[in-house]
C-alpha cells in the first residue's frame, strides 16, 4: 500500500485487494482441504461427491464438464469413488443407452465428516486466533466476501 501525504496509508487499489484476497483464499483454501485429509479421498473426488450430492445425479460427460476435466478422468474418478461405495450407478432414464451417477448414503456420511473437519478446524482456528473484536471484523467481511461472490 502506498501513503498517502500527510503519512496516513492511502486506501489501497481494487487490484490490491483483489490480489490479497486470491492469496489468502487460496491458502485457506489448501488449509481447508487438508484439515479433511483422514478421509482418503482426492480433492477430485471430494468434489464430485459434492457435487452429486448438491445437485444430484449426472453422467459422467456432464460431471467432467462441470469439472473440467476429459470425461477418461472422470471415468477414474467415478471408478474410485465406486470401488469405495460412495457412488452408485444407474441406467439414465432419458437415454438407457447412457448411466447416471448418484451419491450413496456412505457417499453422504463421508461428505458429511469431511465438511465437518474442515468447519471443525476453521472454527478452532478462529477461536484460538481471534478475539470477540476480530471475530466481529472477520464476519463483516464475510458479509462483504459474500456480495461480492453473489454479484
Amino acid at each position: 500500500m502506498t501513503q498517502a501525504s500527510g503519512g496516513a496509508p492511502a486506501d489501497p487499489t481494487a487490484e490490491e485487494v483483489a490480489n490479497q484476497l486470491a492469496s489468502v483464499v487460496g491458502r485457506l483454501l489448501r488449509r481447508l482441504r487438508s484439515s479433511s485429509s483422514e478421509s482418503l479421498l482426492t480433492p477430485t473426488q471430494r468434489s464430485v461427491l459434492a457435487r452429486l450430492d448438491d445437485g444430484g445425479a449426472a453422467t459422467t460427460a456432464d460431471l467432467a464438464r462441470a469439472e473440467f476435466v476429459r470425461p477418461q478422468s472422470m471415468r477414474l474418478t467415478l471408478g474410485a469413488l465406486e470401488e469405495q461405495g460412495l457412488v452408485e450407478r444407474a441406467p439414465d432414464p432419458a437415454d438407457g443407452r447412457k448411466s447416471v451417477m448418484s451419491v450413496t448414503a456412505a457417499g453422504r456420511t463421508t461428505l458429511a465428516r469431511v465438511r465437518a473437519a474442515k468447519r471443525n478446524w476453521l472454527a478452532e482456528a478462529v477461536a484460538a486466533e481471534l478475539d470477540g473484536h476480530e471475530r466481529r471484523t472477520v464476519a463483516e467481511a464475510v458479509a462483504l466476501i459474500e456480495r461480492l461472490v453473489g454479484s
